[in-house]
């Protein structure tokens, strides 16, 4: 039968914020506020946070999480995870939940879920939102998706894409949205994707999407109103903290697949 995971990465070693995932919010860990966020998912099967470090892995088990615990030298999240769907076998499909989004929205991650298992022939998913401001849309660090009209990927970029040769004809209907890190495999594609070298646009772009699309794995997108916002920095940390003290979260509204 086909099943969704949940997979929440959580490694020591970040290199502008180490021992991120145990950095305390409101009272409790990051990586605990977002295994919460998760658990308020419907129709998940299993909910793992995969992680290379004791510290990480002890505190997850007070707080009553399943903790998986992997290899330290994985270039990405999405090699941790393909570790974990080797040791499962019997999971089917994954989704990746970035152990630094506190606030992430359940709704969204449901969506996914359910647009993954509803189409056999998505091989991948990821979700976007619309850019609030041009000066949002030009920061290299916002990734930027152009989507075909069937609601796949065409190109991921941190460069303003398009290039609107004649600004008299610009048409807004073709400006990017803003990519955001979550991410849904089918295991067979999660199998296959790992073993490419990282490819060309890859290194260039140093975003790990694109091998996907340079090896012709196609990634539908998920349109949402949903803005969150990654803890990447203490300063993030302490404007999470701040809505998380308040009671208030930024859930949006449900997300909705996008329509060519």
């Amino acid at each position: 039968m086909p099943t969704v995971s949940i997979v929440i990465p959580a490694r020591w070693g970040s290199t502008r914020f180490p021992g991120k995932p145990l950095h305390m919010l409101a009272g409790k860990p990051l990586i605990q506020h977002v295994w919460e966020r998760c658990r308020l998912v419907r129709n998940i099967t299993r909910i793992l946070i995969a992680t290379d470090d004791s510290r990480i892995l002890s505190a997850a088990q007070r707080f009553g999480a399943e903790v998986v615990m992997t290899s330290p030298n994985h270039p990405s999240g999405t090699d941790r995870i393909a570790e974990v769907a080797r040791k499962f076998r019997s999971m089917t499909h994954f989704i990746n939940v970035q152990g630094d989004e506190p606030l992430i929205d359940p709704k969204l991650i449901e969506t996914l879920a359910n647009t993954l298992l509803r189409n056999p022939k998505i091989a991948m998913i990821t979700a976007a939102t619309p850019f609030e401001s041009l000066l949002e849309a030009e920061n290299p660090n916002s990734v930027k998706v152009i989507i075909s009209k069937n609601g796949d990927a065409l190109y991921f970029s941190r460069a303003k894409i398009p290039f609107h040769r004649d600004n008299l004809d610009a048409d807004s209907n073709v400006d990017p949205l803003l990519h955001l890190g979550i991410y849904g495999y089918r295991r067979e594609i999660l199998k296959r994707l790992v073993k490419f070298a990282p490819s060309p646009l890859e290194r260039c772009e140093k975003l790990e999407q694109l091998r996907a699309l340079e090896h012709g794995i196609p990634i539908r997108v998920v349109k949402t109103t949903h803005r969150s916002i990654g803890v990447d920095s203490p300063d993030d940390a302490e404007r999470v903290e701040k809505i998380l003290g308040s009671g208030q979260t930024r859930k949006g509204r449900p997300a909705v697949p996008l329509k060519g």
